[in-house]
């Protein structure tokens, strides 16, 4: 379990999440406690510490790892809940970014699983459409996902467990249901109008015409059928069989041609990971097609200005905040 520490961005088509698996570092007992500076309480158990923006992914990542699994199993168990908890953010039908750090080597790993355009979507059938931009939402801008390939491809290089111990939780969740929280709420209420476009949003994730309310209990029934399928049967749960053939079906109803292969020859890449320095740390982040490459420039130009010395707050420091953020805007 000590081997594999992971960060893991999983980022799906409009949305994104950050998961952070860890081991525990044993502690100094003449350390100071810090402030308390956050709302809520870290989900950490004897093997490690899991951060997500919610706490039952959290609980179910570290859930693998009280069962012997390392940071890889935890990532993937953690992050398959946030596509049933947080639908807004997440789920498997978008792309996966990962940096694997190895302890054993010392090496970092990145993967870079965001899928490819499919077969019909080129620029010929965009002009006989009339589409003359790309569109930002919809099914034109809709690429092959590659979330679950990635989950494919981590496990299998550096998991511990088997995917349908990993994908129990998720599978347990929307199936049972599970209570929706405060802030996934308000995203959830304010995406009425979006998911009220489209049959099958709306059917799915406006249960009789509305957003599920704080603390109501909501059930993805379809969504764990087609975890069931990874579970049983890996990459081909969703690349093969009922999964693609929906998606394939769902794209032509919107007017794209996905193709049977655009899906099963779909394979993420192992790349190699780009860093800079910034006042003494080296931070590493994904080559592009991913973003990754814009805060290591946003590092560098911040590396002139000595913000710790112009003070917390202080209108020096915060003046040339907004110039920075000004210059960013208008990259």
């Amino acid at each position: 379990m000590q081997n594999v520490t992971v960060l893991l961005m999983i980022t799906l088509c409009l949305f994104s999440s950050l998961l952070l698996a860890v081991p525990l570092a044993a502690q100094e007992e003449s350390q100071p406690e810090p402030g308390r500076t956050q709302a809520r309480s870290m989900v950490t158990t004897k093997f490690g510490i899991v951060a997500t923006s919610q706490t039952l992914a959290s609980a179910a990542g570290a859930h693998i790892l009280e069962m012997g699994g390392n940071a890889i199993d935890a990532a993937i168990a953690a992050n398959a809940v946030l596509g049933v908890v947080e639908p807004m953010s997440d789920g498997m039908g978008g792309d996966l970014f990962a940096i694997v750090y190895e302890a054993k080597t010392g090496k970092l790993h990145g993967l870079n699983a965001s899928g490819w355009a499919p077969t019909g979507l080129t620029i010929e059938a965009l002009q006989r459409h009339a589409v003359k931009t790309m569109p930002q939402q919809g099914i034109w801008s809709v690429t092959v996902p590659g979330a679950v390939a990635g989950w494919n491809e981590l496990r299998t290089r550096f998991g511990t467990l088997p995917m349908d111990r990993l994908l129990a939780p998720a599978i347990y969740y929307a199936e049972n249901g599970f209570p929706v929280t405060e802030i996934i709420g308000g995203a959830w209420q304010g995406s009425v109008q979006k998911l009220s476009a489209t049959k099958n949003a709306k059917a799915t994730f406006l249960p009789d015409g509305r957003a599920p309310h704080v603390g109501e209990i909501f059930r993805n029934r379809d969504l764990a059928s087609s975890l069931r399928l990874i579970a049983a049967h890996g990459r081909d749960g969703f690349y093969r069989g009922p999964t693609a053939q929906a998606l394939i079906k769902e794209a032509a109803e919107g007017g794209v041609v996905w193709q049977p292969s655009d899906l099963a020859e779909f394979e993420p890449e192992w790349v190699q990971p780009i860093s800079t320095t910034y006042r003494g740390w080296t931070v590493t982040e994904l080559p592009p097609n991913g973003q990754g490459i814009a805060a290591l420039a946003m590092l560098n130009l911040m590396e002139r200005f000595p913000l710790a010395e112009y003070g917390h707050n202080s209108t020096r420091a915060n003046r040339q905040g907004t110039l920075f953020a000004h210059r960013r805007f208008f990259w």
